[in-house]
């Protein structure tokens, strides 16, 4: 029996974690801290300058921003965000971006009206913002998450910091104003025995509208990737050439729904840890076997409930941006549930995940772009093939690489591999990407 506190916890890190959110999260965070510092400036808009981590120019540079008419890049997400955006949105910001702020993001991108630099020995995920006027500037900058508004000045002068050790009275009261959202959800607290007990014991009604909008929405945007032109087409490809079997369409509906998504979709998605295409991940594969097995809607929302929630358990080790591809830990989410589905119990959910990880826990992340696609259908292919392992009692096992016996210990090995060991590997693949090393100087 899962005690109360236990309950609502997990109950407060679903609500948490699935919000929706428009086009790839971290071009989406750059326009909302953009039209947050728009909204703050208080005269013309002149310029904007953009500094960014690392990870945020690797999920940015080869993405299109949705809603912009095709526009790729830093630039095109800062510049629609201030002239097109809607600060109260949030991560969906620029939904109702017209055409006219479309035509003036384009015009201003060619006239370098924003500058972008990279900035070093901070979070990994961090952008900051400042919005230049004639006589007055402002500066928005967001750390850790992608709404997580940590500063906003206006000229010198401090609006909002989020920060416990301020002690000043007037910064103080200006946080009490500034409707900030604080969490209420302990990770730490996340185990995989309890995210099962959590499901088991779900009162329905207490995630109904939440899962309800999670299926409604990654579902639609899925179909938008198998019926139309977006991407590489990697969704379609496999129905094309795999058949229509069920494991062959939770590939497909889970790829497909990436392919529109990086291609610059503006239907929003239900993200999962942060990102969209987690989010697709963990629900299509989830919904397509709840259908192929003829399940009740109540045990597809308990499903749903083991695959998130055991998606942001992995992820909580790792980070919320690293070298570590985030469709791994999602399909492993995918996997668990599907397991779950079949009447799998704790042992027989953890070789699932298990056998995900040791399989494809080694998929690097190199940014937000179309092979995203691909690389979704390769981490649910793995999650199938190992919840057909588990299912006949097949596992990969303790001491064979970073396996443990204990899937609990899988997971946290993982975690220190995807956040430490991979940290160098991160600075590499993002030098590559903005041709900051001379590759054959070095092979």
């Amino acid at each position: 029996m899962l005690s109360r506190e236990l309950y609502e916890n997990y109950n407060a890190i679903l609500h948490e974690e699935l919000v929706p959110a428009m086009g790839c999260t971290e071009p989406i965070a750059i326009a909302y801290a953009a039209a947050k510092a728009r909204a703050s400036l208080g005269e013309e808009l002149t310029g904007l300058r953009v500094s960014c981590s690392g990870n945020i120019i690797k999920n940015v540079k080869g993405v299109i921003v949705p809603n912009s008419g095709g526009q790729k890049g830093i630039e095109a997400a800062a510049i629609l965000g201030a002239v097109g955006g809607d600060d109260s949105k949030e991560l969906e910001v620029i939904a109702n971006a017209d055409d006219n702020a479309r035509a003036i993001t384009k015009k201003l991108a060619a006239q370098e009206f924003c500058t972008v630099s990279l900035a070093e020995d901070v979070p990994n995920l961090f952008i900051e913002v400042e919005a230049i006027g004639k006589t007055h500037k402002s500066l928005v900058r967001i750390e850790n998450n992608h709404t997580n508004i940590t500063l906003i000045k206006s000229d010198e002068k401090i609006i909002y910091e989020n920060s416990s050790s301020s002690d000043n009275d007037e910064t103080k009261a200006n946080q009490d104003k500034e409707e900030k959202k604080e969490s209420h959800a302990n990770k730490n607290l996340m185990k995989l025995c309890t995210i099962i007990d959590y499901a088991n014991e779900l009162e329905i009604s207490d995630v109904r509208e939440l899962l309800d909008r999670q299926i409604e929405y990654n579902s639609r945007i899925s179909q938008e990737g198998l019926d139309n032109k977006w991407g590489a087409r990697v969704g379609k490809t496999i129905l094309e050439n795999w058949g229509n079997d069920v494991r062959a369409c939770a590939c497909a509906r889970a790829a497909a729904g990436s392919d529109a998504r990086m291609s610059g979709c503006p239907l929003p998605v239900i993200i999962n840890s942060g990102s969209g295409n987690q989010g697709i991940t963990v629900t299509m594969p989830v919904i397509q076997y709840s259908e192929s097995w003829h399940l009740s809607r109540e045990k597809l929302y308990r499903a749903l409930a083991v695959s998130n929630l055991v998606s942001v358990y992995i992820k909580h080790y790792i980070g919320s941006l690293s070298a570590f591809c985030g469709a791994v830990s999602a399909a492993a989410g995918a996997g668990a549930a599907i397991t779950y589905m079949a009447g799998g119990d704790y042992a027989s959910i953890g070789r699932t995940i298990t056998n995900t990880l040791a399989n494809v826990g080694g998929i690097v992340c190199d940014g937000a772009k179309p092979s995203c696609a691909a690389k979704i259908a390769s981490s649910v292919h793995a999650a199938l093939l190992a919840h057909y392992m588990s299912m006949s009692d097949k596992e990969f096992k303790g001491g064979e690489g970073f396996v443990e016996d204990d899937p609990e210990e899988t997971i946290k090995n993982m975690g220190y591999i995807g956040k430490i060991g991979m940290k160098e590997t991160d600075k590499e693949i993002l030098n590559v990407m903005i041709n900051r090393v001379d590759v054959d100087s070095c092979l």
